[in-house]
């Protein structure tokens, strides 16, 4: 049990199987001592919170990273789409007040800091070295390979990198974040921990 956990966790819109969520946990607060988690790819806040309570056990911080403009897939069409995530008044996707409305009643506002941008835009002059990144954003070969280029090499010596939706067979899912897993771990410069479900798990070398 997650000391903290909301009770209502699964009504909170998201893509992370519960198993998943616990591998978070328990990896962000034992790279958290090397530095703070950077996640990519936040959607309304339900990973967020899971590394958002582990760091703050430690006094530590997630930076979330989401345009919270959707993905690919959570655009009018298309398979994830979500019509309670649409915005009238601007015309597109806009997860951003769910984000800060889930963050807040998990007690999680003095922990996690949103970074309201794209990977590229955040990256240009980022200095803090991290201790754990999550990679979940887009899941086009474009958008998958940004993030991982933009953000794997700031995780320090002995950090995790995890990146969620790896599946080797394509009939159960996309293979772009499978591509930039194998990408990580065929590099030299990571080590394969684990495999929880569809979360890939490395350790920085």
């Amino acid at each position: 049990m997650i000391p903290g956990l909301p009770a209502d966790i699964d009504t909170i819109k998201g893509f992370l199987a519960e198993d998943e969520a616990q591998a978070l946990y328990h990896y962000a607060g034992e790279s958290l001592p090397l530095g703070p988690v950077l996640e990519v790819g936040s959607y309304c806040g339900k990973s967020t919170i899971y590394l958002g309570l582990a760091a703050k056990d430690q006094g530590s911080t997630v930076f979330a990273l989401d345009h919270h403009r959707g993905s690919e897939e959570h655009q009018p069409g298309e398979i994830f789409h979500d019509p309670d995530l649409y915005d009238d008044s601007t015309d597109g996707v806009d997860t951003f007040r769910e984000f800060r409305r889930n963050i807040r009643k998990a007690g999680l506002d003095d922990t996690v800091v949103p970074v309201v941008a794209g990977s590229a835009l955040a990256a240009r002059h980022w200095q803090t070295p991290l201790g754990m990144v999550f990679i979940d954003g887009g899941h086009s070969l474009a958008a998958a390979l940004e993030d991982y280029r933009c953000w794997a090499m700031h995780v320090v010596r002995g950090g995790i990198l995890t990146i969620h939706d790896v599946y080797p067979d394509a009939h159960e899912g996309g293979q772009a974040p499978w591509a930039v897993y194998q990408m990580a771990r065929d590099s030299g410069l990571f080590e394969e921990v684990a495999r929880v479900r569809s979360l890939g798990i490395l350790r920085r070398l």
